[in-house]
């Protein structure tokens, strides 16, 4: 897969943005860039307390994005559980998922060697 020639940084500010829109917590980024083996440039996790919060941050994201860069995700996985849901921008990987997932998961910890993002 070639990464799409976007601004990766720019990208992750709408999507924090719209995150925020909808009330997604504990938002973190993650620049991946300097990590070898990282197949996106960064991360952005997120928690929803419930599967109609989590369907309306995915929602958001895709609204606001397509609306201002154009873009549409080029996956998205688990809207059906509303358990987790992966949006997949290419240079930019988006996890919105329920607190006892993102702490059964644990992202964070399994990418420690990421830079987090300042929001």
């Amino acid at each position: 897969m070639i990464k799409k020639k976007s601004n990766s940084d720019v990208l992750v500010k709408l999507i924090v943005a719209a995150i925020e829109d909808k009330k997604g917590e504990n938002i973190k980024a993650l620049d991946l860039r300097k990590l070898g083996n990282a197949v996106t440039d960064f991360f952005v996790i997120c928690e929803a307390q419930s599967s109609p919060q989590i369907h309306a941050i995915f929602q958001s994201i895709d609204e606001k994005v397509k609306k201002t860069l154009g873009e549409d995700p080029y996956q998205v996985e688990g809207l059906s559980e509303n358990y987790w849901v992966l949006m997949d921008y290419v240079n930019v990987v988006v996890h919105i998922l329920k607190p006892e997932a993102r702490s059964f998961y644990r992202l964070e910890a399994l990418w420690a060697d990421a830079k987090y993002v300042k929001l």
